[in-house]
């Protein structure tokens, strides 16, 4: 007798400082849905530490709320701007330990993993993602101004689609 596929809450980070996009998606490799979307927004004048503080406080009160069982979280990836890599690895660090202290399961995928699972091409460009992910998740439309909370679903969707344990 077949093993009928293990459902999991999934959370996708998509980490920045100016904006982090999250989603909450269901399923497995074979079936997924979205449950929700967005972005923790913060404000480019204000001091580097409180930027950080509400990234921590928002993902608390996400996990707490929609309550995922593993987080899959985007690596970085080179930059030309070694300020801009220093401040987003600032916030995927925050994001991490706001996930260990919750005690969340968290994959780290690659833009490169993230690309080939989604588009079937690890070079893709970012409006190809876009397009499989409404399609993987029949959606109607994407809204622009949610870049981030995009890449967040598409990270997630790699985790559905390339963790043996959603088999």
């Amino acid at each position: 007798m077949r093993k009928k596929p293990q459902i999991q809450r999934v959370m996708g980070i998509d980490p920045g400082t100016g904006r982090t996009g999250w989603a909450i998606l269901e399923g497995n490799r074979a079936s997924q849905r979205l449950i929700e979307f967005g972005c923790i927004t913060t404000k480019p004048n204000s001091k580097p530490s409180k930027r950080l503080k509400i990234i921590y406080e928002e993902l608390e009160k996400l996990i707490e709320r929609y309550k995922p069982e593993v987080v899959a979280i985007e690596e970085l990836y080179f930059f030309k701007n070694a300020k801009t890599v220093i401040r987003v690895a600032e916030a995927r660090g925050v994001a991490v330990v706001v996930l260990e202290r919750k005690g969340v399961e968290v994959y780290d995928y690659t833009p490169l993993q993230v690309k080939q699972a989604v588009a079937g091409y690890g070079r893709a460009e970012k409006s190809q993602v876009e397009r499989m992910v409404k399609s993987i998740l029949k959606l109607k439309n994407m809204p622009k101004k949610y870049d981030d909370a995009v890449d967040a679903v598409a990270v997630g969707l790699t985790h559905m689609f390339t963790n043996t344990d959603m088999v």
